[in-house]
């Protein structure tokens, strides 16, 4: 599976900003991205179950508002907003915790805009381990998967992309999108030194290496 990795990191707009959820702090990570289809397509790409596993993971549950779903080897949780074509929002269990994830399109030409947004409260010791490359490479590699389909209609291969995950062109990606994700910290005010050693603990993580000392 042979990817234009730059292509793909530089189509992402990468922010990362803080906020108040129920009175407690909480992270925010945003990646914005066009997609070279039209907004009916995009919404059904991304709502319907029998499309979802050819570019992210199976799912299943009942995919309307107010439904639970269940994504294989990964998060579950409740559908809370339901506006085709524009907006859809979830929460986002995994690992005993709950954030949120919204996601907006917008209509552009023949482009559709979308707009994915991860709110937590995260636990100061994680985000200071890792920083918001922990999700953010994770949704990239997502919204890579969301753009093949879109462009080639085709579904992934399992098998191939596990494999790909561990390649030489996988490990790439992954380190390139780090990267960027440490820039967007550096933005929201983070040093740059903390950046960087957060950003390397992530794509160690995501590359299967050894954490740096």
């Amino acid at each position: 599976m042979k990817l234009d990795i730059a292509r793909h990191i530089g189509a992402v707009g990468r922010v990362v900003a803080d906020r108040d959820i129920d009175g407690k702090p909480a992270k925010v990570v945003v990646a914005n991205r066009a997609y070279d289809t039209d907004i009916d397509d995009l919404w059904d790409a991304l709502t319907n179950a029998e499309r979802i596993p050819r570019w992210f993971l199976p799912v299943t549950g009942d995919l309307r508002l107010g439904g639970r779903y269940q994504l294989q080897g990964n998060a579950g949780g409740t559908v809370t907003a339901c506006e085709p074509p524009r907006r859809l929002a979830v929460t986002w269990e995994f690992g005993g915790e709950v954030s949120w994830v919204t996601v907006t399109l917008t209509a552009d030409g023949p482009q559709t805009q979308l707009e994915l947004e991860h709110v937590a409260h995260v636990k100061p010791e994680f985000w200071n381990q890792f920083g918001p490359g922990a999700v953010g490479v994770g949704w990239d590699g997502a919204l890579m998967g969301l753009a093949h389909h879109t462009e080639t209609k085709a579904a992934i291969d399992r098998k191939e992309a596990d494999a790909w995950q561990s390649s030489d062109e996988g490990k790439a990606f992954y380190r390139a999108s780090g990267e960027d994700w440490c820039r967007a910290d550096v933005a929201n005010g983070t040093d740059e030194t903390d950046a960087r050693a957060r950003a390397a603990r992530t794509i160690a993580f995501y590359c299967g290496e050894s954490p740096p000392a």
